[in-house]
């Protein structure tokens, strides 16, 4: 017998002679969990800002959140309405790469879903959200989530979306890494900056 006919009778011997159960309990949401909170308590330990607002208070958070920028890029299906308080140059697609890592120019979106337990936003492309560059060239990203697109959990994330095989951006906060020296590094592959304007609904 071959060392590689032992490696493989080992592994067949292995395998269990019943099928396991695997647990599901993951899949229920937490009825007593406020989830507008819990989601705000993740975004922030992971280092992004959250602004709070009503549907009216929209476009003057948004406004005030990119002041700074020299000119902010918006996917076509992005509302006007949002920028209702911004002065600066808008800037839509189809854009080149370069145009997207100018110095000052930030990026306005929305997500498809906001997974609670994790802090996480979900971005599919949709009409306000656009192509994943747009999120991952420009140094800073605002995100606008309604309170109706925030879930418990993945699963539940999953099953929120129109078709939950098209690509995906998972953003968790900024972008950071701490790999070298344990010392945390933002900016890395994705925006320095996160800003999220949570409208409650």
């Amino acid at each position: 017998m071959s060392a590689r006919d032992e490696v493989l009778r080992r592994v067949r011997a292995a395998r269990p002679s019943t099928a396991v159960t695997v647990p599901r309990e993951y899949r229920a949401v937490d009825g007593d969990t406020d989830l507008v909170d819990l989601l705000v308590d993740r975004l922030l330990d992971y280092k992004a800002t959250v602004r709070r607002c009503g549907a009216d208070g929209l476009g003057g958070a948004v406004g005030e959140l990119l002041s700074g920028a020299s000119a902010v890029v918006t996917p076509a299906g992005v509302p006007d309405a949002w920028l209702a308080g911004y002065q600066g140059d808008v800037l839509r697609e189809p854009l080149a790469v370069a145009d997207l890592d100018a110095p000052g120019v930030a990026v306005l979106t929305g997500c498809a879903v906001a997974i609670a337990r994790t802090g996480t936003l979900v971005l599919d492309a949709g009409p306000d959200q656009g192509r994943r560059a747009l999120t991952l060239v420009p140094d800073h990203h605002v995100c606008v989530v309604h309170s109706g697109q925030i879930v418990g959990g993945v699963p539940e994330a999953l099953a929120r979306l129109a078709d939950p095989t098209r690509p995906l951006t998972l953003v968790s906060g900024p972008s950071a890494t701490s790999d070298i020296e344990l010392n945390r590094v933002e900016g890395v592959h994705g925006p320095r900056r996160l800003d999220v304007v949570l409208v409650v609904d």
